[in-house]
C-alpha cells in the first residue's frame, strides 16, 4: 500500500499560499502517493500543516495515534503591530499567531522554514523550536517559469515589475518604496521608467497610484499567465520588506528576470549574489519607514547595463536551487524520512 500524506487546507490568514498546495499534491500523485485533508483518514502516515489550522483537536488526536505532524511555516505576523490596521485585522493577526505557535510548540514534530531567515526570526521571537527542524525553500516548475519564449525587450523605456498577492494591509511602504525606486531609477538613467503593479489592490491605493503616469496596474494576474508577465519586464522590484520566501523572486529568476530590492528578510539568502544586486534599507524597515532609493537605482542601473549577463544567473539560481521537484522530494524527506525518498 503506498503512503498516503495529509495536507491541510490552509486556513485563511494562517496558511500559505494555494498554489504551494496544488504544486505539492500533483507531485505527490507523479510519484504514487495519495493525499487526503482529513488526518482521521485510514492509512494516514504523515500531516503537512501549511502555516496553521484551527483544527488543533484533529491534530492532537493524529499525534496520539503516532501519525508523523510536519508544520510549514513563514514568518510572525506583525505589521498589524507597527501600524494602524483596524481592529479587525489586529485581532485576526494575534489569533492566528498564537495557532502558529501552539502547533510549533505543542504540536510539531518537525518545523519546516521556507528560508534561514524564517527560522532566526522565529527563533529570536518564540525561542527554539523543541523539535527538529528544516529549511525548504519554495519551487518552482522550471518548464512553465522560463525565459523562453520571450519576445525583444523595449529598450526606449524600462518596465520595473513588482508582483505581490495583495497591495495594502499594512504593508503599503513596499508599494511606495517601488515608487520613489522607479522615480530614482528614471532620473539616473535618464530614460522613462514604467512600474507594473501586479496584485489585489485595495481602492484607495488604485485611486492613488493610478493618477502617476509611470503606473501600469494589472490587477491580480491569473497564474498560467504569469510567465509572459515576468519575460516582459527588465526587472523585478521585491517589495515585501520582511519577507520569508517570495515566490515572484524566484519566479521571476526562473524565467531569467533579474531582481532587485533592499536587503530585508529572505532575499539576499534567496539570490545570493546570483541574478539581481540588493543593497542595505538605508534607514529601519521595521518601523515601515519608506528606505533610500538612490543607492538601489544606481546598483539597478549596472543591472541594466549587463542584463543579459544577470538573466543567465537568474535561470542558473532557479535551476540550481529552486527547482520544484527538488522541492517536493525535500519534503518527502521529512514528511516519509526513512522511505527511500531522496534528491537524486
Amino acid at each position: 500500500m503506498s503512503p498516503k500524506i495529509c495536507i491541510l487546507p490552509e486556513h485563511r490568514g494562517v496558511g500559505g499560499p494555494a498554489s504551494f498546495r496544488a504544486s505539492l499534491i500533483a507531485g505527490l500523485a507523479d510519484l504514487g502517493i495519495e493525499n487526503c485533508s482529513d488526518p482521521a483518514l485510514m492509512g494516514v502516515s504523515a500531516v503537512l500543516v501549511i502555516g496553521g489550522t484551527r483544527r488543533l483537536d484533529q491534530l492532537r488526536q493524529a499525534r496520539q495515534r503516532g501519525i508523523r505532524i510536519v508544520q510549514r511555516l513563514n514568518g510572525i505576523n506583525w505589521v498589524h503591530r507597527k501600524t494602524h490596521t483596524g481592529l479587525r485585522h489586529y485581532l485576526r493577526a494575534e489569533i492566528n499567531n498564537w495557532i502558529l505557535t501552539t502547533i510549533r510548540k505543542n504540536l510539531a514534530d518537525l518545523i519546516v522554514y521556507q528560508s534561514a531567515f524564517t527560522e532566526d526570526w522565529w527563533n529570536e521571537v518564540r525561542g527554539q523550536a523543541s523539535c527538529p527542524t528544516a529549511v525548504i525553500h519554495n519551487g518552482v516548475d522550471l518548464k512553465t517559469f522560463s525565459p523562453s519564449p520571450r519576445n525583444p525587450l523595449p529598450w526606449d523605456h524600462i518596465r520595473v515589475l513588482v508582483v505581490e498577492g495583495r497591495f495594502g494591509g499594512g504593508y503599503e511602504i513596499g508599494l511606495e518604496n517601488a515608487v520613489r525606486f522607479s522615480e530614482a531609477l528614471r532620473e539616473i538613467i535618464h530614460k522613462p521608467v514604467e512600474l507594473v503593479l501586479a496584485g489585489d489592490p485595495s481602492q484607495g491605493l488604485t485611486e492613488k497610484y493610478s493618477a502617476l503616469d509611470c503606473v501600469t496596474w494589472k490587477g491580480i494576474v491569473p497564474r498560467p499567465e504569469l510567465p509572459a508577465l515576468y519575460r516582459s519586464a527588465h526587472l523585478l522590484f521585491s517589495a515585501d520588506i520582511k519577507a520569508s520566501c517570495p515566490n515572484a523572486v524566484i519566479e521571476a529568476l526562473a524565467c531569467g528576470l533579474p531582481v532587485v530590492g533592499y536587503d530585508t528578510g529572505a532575499l539576499g539568502e534567496l539570490i545570493n549574489g546570483q541574478g539581481g544586486l540588493i543593497v542595505p534599507y538605508g534607514v529601519n524597515p521595521l518601523e515601515l519607514q519608506p528606505a533610500l532609493p538612490i543607492p538601489l537605482a544606481e546598483s539597478s542601473s549596472q543591472v541594466l547595463e549587463n542584463h543579459e549577463k544577470f538573466s543567465r544567473q537568474a535561470r542558473l539560481r532557479a535551476e540550481t536551487v529552486f527547482g520544484l521537484d527538488m522541492m517536493i522530494k525535500e519534503y518527502l524527506q521529512v514528511l516519509l524520512p526513512g522511505q527511500g525518498y531522496s534528491n537524486n
